[in-house]
């Protein structure tokens, strides 16, 4: 197999340079890199404080109705829902019977006797 030549046919000032001295190329680059990453730093930084101070910012008024619109404590309140919730977290199960006694229960001996007068 041929191979081809890296060389070619009319080679500019600029591509000999970079041949000659990879770091003309690659320097700049790099720098350019830091530069940019430093300069979008300030950026992103600017952002995260704007929208910070949006969130801690708050009126007097703002303030002041915080308490006025929390609902008052009420112990009869709370303990009926607890209570209520105590009721919805069991489960009926089954036990097992003592031996000899049925399913069921004690089977009736007989039926009672009515008096009649």
């Amino acid at each position: 197999m041929a191979r081809f030549d890296s060389k070619p046919l009319n080679p500019s000032k600029l591509n000999r340079a970079v041949q000659k001295n990879p770091a003309l190329f690659g320097i700049p680059f790099i720098l350019l890199m830091v530069a940019a990453s430093y300069g979008m730093s300030t950026f992103t930084q600017t952002r995260y404080d704007l929208h910070d101070h949006k969130v801690k910012q708050m009126t007097k008024a703002q303030e002041l109705g915080l308490d006025k619109q929390k609902k008052k404590f009420d112990i009869r309140e709370e303990y009926f829902k607890l209570s209520s919730k105590a009721e919805d977290d069991w489960e009926p199960k089954r036990i097992q019977r003592p031996k000899g006694l049925p399913e069921w229960g004690v089977p009736p001996t007989e039926p009672p006797e009515y008096k009649k007068s």
